[in-house]
């Protein structure tokens, strides 16, 4: 029994909860990191030490959100790029590694769901804008980068999906289809950058950010009864699964997805009246 307790001991002593979620030192990047639950992300990372890089179209929200991190005691850059465009993230790529020579934690957050009304009034343009977005971008800025991370020795690659993508309803067929992409893409992108990289994707449910403007409150309020914890979420409470996944703390993790909804994807119909977007 003694032998137990000492090993129990050592155990304790080598799972300190502040070093497994400690982030000092790393790069972290992370897309559509200027508001909702990129910009909580980005929060977080700051406070746990990471040196992060803002991206998102606009360079000057980029900066003002940089300036903001700073502001409260964190390190953090821009550098604005279009994610949805294959040849720019290329440039972002190599922007980012000649100033910091590595990345240690990419963040495939940025997204967009378009609002249509019947399906056949979904454009060719509109459908490859959500495609290129959600998918496509997310795709070729993992490969880049997560060969590069493979060639240092390590790194943590977090996509970000959507319950849509396995709870689809009419009014977010072409995002859903996307985000059901990332899915997959998250499990094949773990296999062939592992066991150097780990690859993981959160999938959040409702959360209450910018898009939460356009929803009908109260058709919401209804629908969130169903959900056992019965409300949407706050967006700086996606920051627990994203540290989890960026850190230490998860370095048996990899290929998963991460539900973060409130258990709403278990309430939610799949088809029926058009309700609020996931995420």
């Amino acid at each position: 029994m003694a032998a137990l307790h000492e090993s129990a001991d050592t155990v304790n002593s080598e799972l300190d909860a502040g070093r497994l979620f400690d982030l000092s030192g790393r790069v972290a990047v992370i897309t559509g990191a200027t508001r909702g639950l990129g910009l909580a992300m980005a929060r977080a990372f700051a406070r746990a030490g990471a040196q992060v890089v803002v991206v998102s179209r606009k360079a000057d929200v980029c900066a003002e959100v940089a300036a903001a991190l700073r502001a409260e005691g964190g390190k953090a850059a821009a550098c604005a790029c279009h994610v949805g465009r294959w040849d720019d993230l290329a440039t972002l790529v190599e922007d980012v590694y000649g100033e910091f020579a590595r990345v240690d934690v990419l963040v495939n957050n940025a997204g967009l769901s378009p609002v249509y009304g019947k399906l056949s009034e979904v454009t060719e343009e509109l459908f490859d804008k959500v495609i290129d977005v959600n998918l496509k971008g997310p795709f070729r800025l993992s490969a880049l980068v997560g060969e590069r991370m493979v060639a240092d020795g390590a790194g943590s690659i977090i996509n970000v999906s959507s319950t849509g993508a396995v709870r689809p309803t009419r009014d977010i067929v072409p995002y859903a289809a996307a985000k059901a992409g990332v899915n997959a893409m998250t499990v094949g992108l773990a296999h062939a950058l592992g066991p150097k990289v780990r690859v993981n994707a959160i999938m959040p449910g409702p959360f209450l950010t910018s898009i939460a403007r356009g929803w009908d409150m109260d058709t919401f309020a209804e629908r969130a009864r169903t959900f056992p914890l019965r409300r949407a979420g706050q967006a700086e409470e996606i920051a627990g699964a994203a540290l989890y996944l960026a850190s230490d703390a998860s370095s048996y993790t990899t290929g998963t997805i991460l539900t973060v909804d409130g258990g709403a994807q278990w309430s939610m119909a799949g088809t029926g009246d058009a309700g609020p977007q996931l995420s």
